[in-house]
């Protein structure tokens, strides 16, 4: 198996899913209120860059990370390429039987190749899955850890955005991060709200408490049995 393949492949996979940074794209606004928040300002733009992806692989941790996964796979990926030799031999002996051969026999060394060599692409496949998973967990956790460093790195810098070079192919995102103090989006809802002459929805009327009480006791006397 080819483990460049193995490593590139979870690098531009399931670690580019996960909550990397505490700041998100606002959420769309509720049809409310004009919501009583500082105005945003425009301030000179000073813009970072950084290839995500590469330098959390790049840290000291992340190729510690690798190092570790390798030696944990090393025995597993030594008995595959075992195996896989000895079905090439085995189908390079097929080829050199005889003429003489019996039918019998050449059937069952066909048959004994197909079954090693299902089995050994299937271990190889099931093998890849179990050293995507184990990457793909460790990868994602380290670069949750990473994602705060460089957000505080760009904000001790005076940074106000930063964006992602890295070639994601899997929805890591281009904007990491952003000074909040120049979100526009609810100046523009309520700016939105001032023209379009659409009154804003009455609240929503509380839910009534509904009380319940036991029942009362009955007055009624029992008979006498």
């Amino acid at each position: 198996m080819n483990r460049t393949l193995v490593l590139a492949t979870v690098l531009a996979s399931g670690l580019a899913t996960t909550t990397l940074f505490a700041q998100t794209a606002p959420a769309a606004a509720a049809p409310t209120a004009p919501a009583a928040a500082p105005a945003p300002e425009a301030i000179p733009a000073k813009i970072a860059v950084i290839a995500f992806e590469q330098v959390a692989g790049g840290t000291n941790e992340g190729q510690k990370l690798v190092a570790d996964l390798r030696k944990k796979y090393e025995s597993k990926q030594t008995d595959l390429q075992t195996r896989a030799a000895e079905v090439e031999s085995l189908k390079k002996q097929l080829q050199a039987l005889p003429a003489s051969t019996s039918d019998e026999d050449r059937s069952k060394r066909i048959k004994d190749i197909d079954i090693k060599d299902k089995r050994l692409q299937q271990d190889a496949q099931d093998l890849q899955q179990e050293e995507q998973a184990d990457f793909q967990d460790g990868f994602s956790k380290l670069m949750q850890k990473v994602g705060p460093v460089a957000v505080k790195y760009a904000q001790d810098h005076g940074f106000t955005l930063l964006l992602n070079s890295s070639d994601s192919q899997q929805g890591l995102p281009t904007t990491l991060w952003w000074n909040t103090s120049t979100d526009i989006s609810q100046a523009v809802v309520n700016a939105y709200n001032a023209v379009s002459g659409v009154a804003a929805p009455p609240p929503s009327a509380p839910t009534p408490t509904v009380h319940h009480t036991a029942p009362a006791a009955s007055t009624t006397p029992r008979k006498q049995q």
